[in-house]
């Protein structure tokens, strides 16, 4: 989001805030400063200062909590500017977690000011998936009306019935749906009900799930996010697995599930059973593959995927580099940084199209939508590939 304009003041450290301001101390005195994370780091690959790396933002959040340093429009700025991909998070020595001090900080400095237009409607929106999945199908309607400038995301599929969920005749496994993925993931979903039917199980629906709340928690929004996550620990009781499609919304899942409910990774879970699983032959094909930032390093389902797509018959893969080292999605960011958002894509869509590929994969929902709207081919997930090359 961007940084306001007005001059802001630091609230009282007492309370609710005093034990914040107390847990995040913790988390960054972990910190040993030694700059090994500046390599890893995308925002300080793409600008070259230390405020933009997360060896910086841990110095400017913690002085920040500690009162020892007034906020300013740019330093929260700085804060903004970091995508999440918690890259640093893999190659810290000490142990530091970066994605946990990261919320507590921007739960903090949501305190210091209000959340921008953008970030409160899309909290609201993302609430209330119903009303989203309706204004998605607007959006579908008017979309080739539209003129360049206002399509900031990709055109929704159209609506279709998915085959293959439970009815009683086959075990069946539930599959967590979030928010705007329960319309852009209609195929996804299809794909899933195949390959889950390749394996004698069925799709179970389940009512009363919502949005994992990953974006209130990155926008430090930690009662929505909490009252999401409630909502999710309620729907999912009683399921013994529950399998994830966006490795971005993964974490937030897992950790609303209750005691004996397991949140799988579904690649992870197809990779567990790719024994069972027969791909035919077809026509040769080249693929270009994005690892999200959160697959490489939250699910780790990477491996897993990789071991998939090497099953498949005639297929080549070539993998993407990482380039500035994420796609520049970031949630919200790639609507609230938009030009900051296009340039993490620029080298990946380079990459692209020097490529040969004729489709691009990608695990995780923002990610397919920020490569889709400027990418000149077929955006999807590597599960609808892997359901198309089926032996049936």
């Amino acid at each position: 989001m961007s940084a306001p304009s007005l001059p802001m003041t630091a609230p009282p450290a007492s309370g609710a805030l005093a034990e914040q301001a107390g847990s995040l101390q913790a988390l960054a005195d972990r910190c040993v400063q030694c700059g090994l994370c500046l390599p890893a780091c995308p925002t300080y690959a793409r600008d070259r200062i230390e405020a933009e790396s997360p060896r910086g933002r841990i110095a400017l959040a913690r002085t920040l909590a500690a009162g020892t340093l007034a906020p300013t429009p740019l330093g929260e700025a700085h804060l903004d500017h970091c995508l999440g991909c918690r890259s640093c998070e893999a190659v810290c020595p000490a142990g530091v977690e970066y994605g946990r001090l990261l919320t507590v900080a921007r739960m903090q400095q949501r305190r210091r000011r209000p959340p921008g237009r953008l970030q409160r409607l899309a909290e609201d929106l993302v609430a209330r998936p119903v009303l989203l999945g309706r204004l998605l199908g607007l959006y579908r309607t008017v979309f080739p009306a539209l003129p360049a400038g206002l399509r900031p995301l990709p055109r929704p599929p159209a609506a279709m019935d998915v085959a293959g969920t439970a009815t009683g005749e086959r075990p069946s496994i539930a599959v967590f749906t979030g928010c705007i993925a329960g319309v852009y993931e209609v195929p996804l979903r299809a794909a899933l009900a195949r390959l889950l039917a390749a394996l004698d199980l069925a799709m179970a629906p389940v009512r009363g799930q919502t949005c994992c709340g990953s974006l209130h928690a990155h926008g430090g929004d930690a009662a929505g996010a909490r009252s999401l996550a409630e909502a999710n620990h309620t729907a999912f009781a009683g399921c013994d697995t529950v399998l994830t499609l966006a490795s971005g919304c993964h974490a937030a899942v897992a950790a609303a599930m209750p005691a004996g409910t397991a949140a799988v990774d579904a690649v992870a879970f197809l990779h567990r059973h790719a024994e069972r699983l027969r791909f035919g032959d077809a026509a040769s094909e080249r693929i270009a593959l994005h690892i999200p930032c959160t697959q490489r390093n939250v699910t780790g389902s990477d491996r897993a995927l990789r071991a998939l797509l090497a099953r498949v018959p005639g297929l080549e893969t070539v993998e993407l580099d990482p380039g500035l080292g994420c796609c520049g999605a970031a949630g919200l960011q790639m609507l609230a940084e938009p030009a900051r958002a296009a340039g993490y894509r620029e080298p990946l869509l380079a990459q692209l199209r020097q490529s040969g590929a004729t489709r691009l994969l990608s695990a995780n929902i923002g990610c397919r939508l920020h490569l889709a709207a400027a990418a000149a081919m077929p955006v999807q997930h590597p599960l609808e590939l892997l359901a198309e090359r089926l032996r049936h």
